[in-house]
């Protein structure tokens, strides 16, 4: 088999799930770049003026303080979101609008944004454990469209995700989540990254 048609039998052929806030985006095996090779991305917004979202596998090994020196010490899930105001901390929590004002709701008992101040109040009163809230540093967008046209070219598998799996700190999470999507997608995840090692 050439390495074209290689290339070709690893692109998505369709999308049977249409984008929307909840749903996560899936990078194809071949993307390339930092922020999204092998990424899973959570979409908190999309509509007719674009998309956002926060890349869920990219870890960032410093604690929180060492980032934002304005933040209470504490052991949360961090990552880098995205390759857009990366001097920004966002965070997606299971908190709700009722703790924490001013959350928008991404999908059910999923949240992002939300009182910066009520959520450093939260942890400096233990109020809040590392497994309702994860942190990003940047966020990933989309202008209008634009999401829509890496859609058609095969770039993005759009998929479901479960609560738990989106608030779980994993850089394997590209890989888990293919091996749970039938054998097609588990040969995705079996794909070296250089297919010259295949």
């Amino acid at each position: 088999m050439s390495t074209n048609s290689n290339i070709d039998f690893f692109k998505i052929k369709s999308n049977n799930i249409k984008p929307e806030k909840g749903k996560i985006l899936i990078s194809e095996p071949l993307a390339q770049g930092f922020y999204f090779k092998r990424s899973v991305v959570i979409l908190t917004e999309y509509n007719s003026d674009g998309a956002m979202g926060f890349v869920l596998n990219k870890p960032v090994n410093k604690p929180i303080p060492e980032i934002n020196e304005d933040f209470p010490d504490f052991e949360p899930n961090i990552s880098v979101g995205g390759p857009m105001s990366t001097d920004s901390m966002y965070y997606v929590h299971t908190l709700g609008n009722k703790i924490l004002p001013g959350s928008i709701e991404i999908s059910k008992g999923l949240f992002w944004g939300g009182n910066y101040s009520k959520i450093k109040k939260l942890i400096n009163s233990n109020q809040i454990n590392s497994n309702q809230i994860r942190f990003f540093i940047g966020y990933s967008g989309w202008t209008a469209q634009q999401l829509d046209e890496e859609l058609k070219n095969n770039f993005w598998l759009v998929e479901n995700l479960q609560q738990e799996k989106i608030m779980t700190h994993s850089n394997e999470i590209w890989k888990e989540v293919l091996l749970t999507m039938g054998p097609r997608y588990q040969m995705w995840a079996n794909f070296p990254e250089n297919p010259k090692f295949n």
